[in-house]
C-alpha cells in the first residue's frame, strides 16, 4: 500500500494500516519536521483519534495551548462567545482544544505511523500514477531531490497529499468549487496583546483574521481573503497581512508590537471538492478529498477521522477476491464518508453563507451573543462533539431567529481595551 502524503491524513491512514499488519509506504515530498500554513487548531474530539494512535501524550508534553471555546466578532462588533464545557449535555473526548504548531504535531504523527510498522519516505515528490491494463491505480511515479526518478508498485494507492492532491488531479477526481474562492496568508507571531484561552474569528466585509494560541507564547495569526486579491500577495504576504490587520481598530493595536519570527505562508485557493473519493485502485482521504473553507478550523480533525475510517476499508480491498470486490469496497468507504460527514458539511456551508453576507452575520451575531446557549451549541458542533442535526434543528433556528429580531445596540467599535468584551 502506498499512501501519499505525511500530514495528519496520511499518518493517520498509514497507522491503521500498519497496526492491521498491512505492508504500507508513507512518500511525502518534504523533510520533517516542515512548517505548513494551517489554523494548527485540534477540536476537542480530535483528541479521540490522536489518542487511539498513542499519540496524546507526547502532544501534551509540547505544552500546547488549551482553548476553551470560539470567539467570533462580527462585521457589526457583536461577539459569539461559544464554550467547549457547557450546559447543553454533550461531552466531547476532552472539554478543550488544543492547539500547536504543525511541524511538532506532524512529526509526532509521522512517528507514530513508524511505530506501528509504516515505512516513510521523506523528500521525494509524486509526478504520476502508474496505472494497470484496466486503468486501475497501481503505483506512482516519484522524483527525489537529486533528480533521481522510480517507480513504486503496490497494490493501492492513497491520496492524503492535501488541498491541491496531485493523486486527484491525475486520477480525474479534482474539482474546484466556483465559491466561496478565498486564500489565506498564515504567519506566527510573539507579543500579540489580549490573547486567552479562546480561539478568535473577525469576521469583516472583506475577509476574515483568525487568532490562536499555538504554545509557548507564539500566536498563530492568519487572514483569509477573496481569490481576486491573490495578486496583492505575490512577492510580500507578511506585508499584505499586516496592512490588512493595520486597517482594523479593533485589531491594530493588539498587534502593533508583535514581532514575526518568519515569513508568512499563502494558502489556497480553497473550496475544492473530490467528485468522489475513490477510483479503481485509489482513495482519496483528508483535503485531497474535500476542503470547503477554514473558517471553523475542521481540517485537522476530519483528516485524523477520514484516515481512522478509510484504513479497514482498504483492508477489506486487499483481501477481496476480484476488482470488483475491491472496487466495492472503496465505493462503500466513500459512502461511509459522505454519512459520516454530511451533517457537518451542511454546517459549514451555511456558516460560510453568513461570513460572505456581512448582513447576516450581523443577525446572527446579535442572536448568538444575547443567547449564550445558542453560541455554545454551534461551538460545539464546530468541536466536533455536538451532533450538527442539533443547529439544525427548527427549535434552534426559530431561537436564533426570535433573538435576531430582538436585536440589541452592538457593541462599541473599537473594543477600549483591545480584547474581545466579556460576553453577557
Amino acid at each position: 500500500m502506498i499512501v501519499v502524503g505525511g500530514g495528519p491524513a496520511g499518518a493517520s491512514t498509514a497507522f491503521g494500516l500498519a497496526r492491521n499488519g498491512v505492508d504500507v509506504l508513507l512518500i511525502d515530498r518534504a523533510h520533517f519536521p516542515r512548517d505548513k500554513p494551517c489554523a494548527e487548531y485540534l477540536s476537542p474530539e480530535a483528541a479521540r483519534p490522536l489518542h487511539e494512535m498513542g499519540a496524546l501524550a507526547a502532544i501534551d508534553a509540547e505544552g500546547p495551548a488549551h482553548l476553551h471555546g470560539m470567539r467570533v466578532r462580527a462585521p457589526g462588533g457583536d461577539v459569539i462567545h461559544g464554550e467547549f464545557a457547557a450546559a447543553h449535555g454533550f461531552h466531547g473526548f476532552r472539554d478543550r482544544g488544543l492547539a500547536l504548531r504543525r511541524t511538532v504535531l506532524d512529526a509526532i504523527l509521522l512517528d507514530r505511523a513508524r511505530a506501528a510498522g509504516a515505512e516513510v519516505v521523506e523528500g521525494e515528490r509524486v509526478e504520476s500514477l502508474l496505472v494497470d491494463a484496466r486503468g486501475a491505480a497501481c503505483g506512482v511515479a516519484t522524483v527525489d531531490a537529486a533528480g533521481a526518478r522510480r517507480e513504486r508498485r503496490a497494490a493501492f494507492v492513497v491520496g492524503a497529499d492535501g488541498l491541491r492532491s496531485i493523486v486527484a488531479r491525475r486520477a480525474g477526481l479534482a474539482h474546484q468549487r466556483r465559491w466561496p474562492r478565498r486564500v489565506a496568508v498564515i504567519a506566527h507571531a510573539t507579543n500579540v496583546t489580549g490573547v486567552g484561552h479562546f480561539g478568535e474569528m473577525h469576521v469583516e466585509r472583506d475577509g476574515y483574521a483568525g487568532l490562536a494560541d499555538v504554545g509557548h507564547g507564539v500566536t498563530n495569526v492568519a487572514v483569509v481573503v477573496p481569490f481576486a486579491q491573490a495578486g496583492a500577495l505575490r512577492g510580500d504576504a507578511l506585508g499584505f497581512l499586516q496592512r490588512w490587520l493595520d486597517r482594523r481598530p479593533h485589531l491594530a493595536p493588539r498587534l502593533r508590537g508583535a514581532r514575526y519570527a518568519e515569513g508568512a505562508r499563502v494558502t489556497g485557493p480553497f473550496a475544492s471538492h473530490a467528485r468522489r473519493a475513490w477510483a479503481p485502485g485509489l482513495a482519496l482521504v483528508g483535503d485531497a478529498a474535500d476542503f470547503f473553507d477554514p473558517f471553523t478550523g475542521e481540517g485537522i480533525f476530519a483528516a485524523l477521522r477520514g484516515g481512522e475510517l478509510l484504513a479497514p476499508y482498504l483492508c477489506h480491498a486487499l483481501g477481496a477476491a476480484n476488482d470488483r470486490d475491491a472496487d466495492a469496497a472503496l465505493a462503500a468507504y466513500d459512502r461511509a464518508r459522505r454519512h459520516l460527514f454530511a451533517g457537518k458539511w451542511r454546517v459549514e456551508r451555511l456558516i460560510g453563507s453568513a461570513v460572505a453576507m456581512p448582513a447576516v452575520m450581523n443577525r446572527a451575531a446579535a442572536a448568538m451573543s444575547a443567547r449564550r446557549d445558542l453560541a455554545d451549541l454551534l461551538v460545539g458542533v464546530t468541536g466536533d462533539f455536538v451532533p450538527p442535526r442539533e443547529v439544525m434543528r427548527p427549535s434552534f433556528i426559530a431561537r436564533l431567529l426570535v433573538g435576531a429580531i430582538a436585536r440589541r445596540p452592538p457593541v462599541p467599535h473599537p473594543i477600549a481595551d483591545d480584547r474581545l468584551p466579556t460576553p453577557p
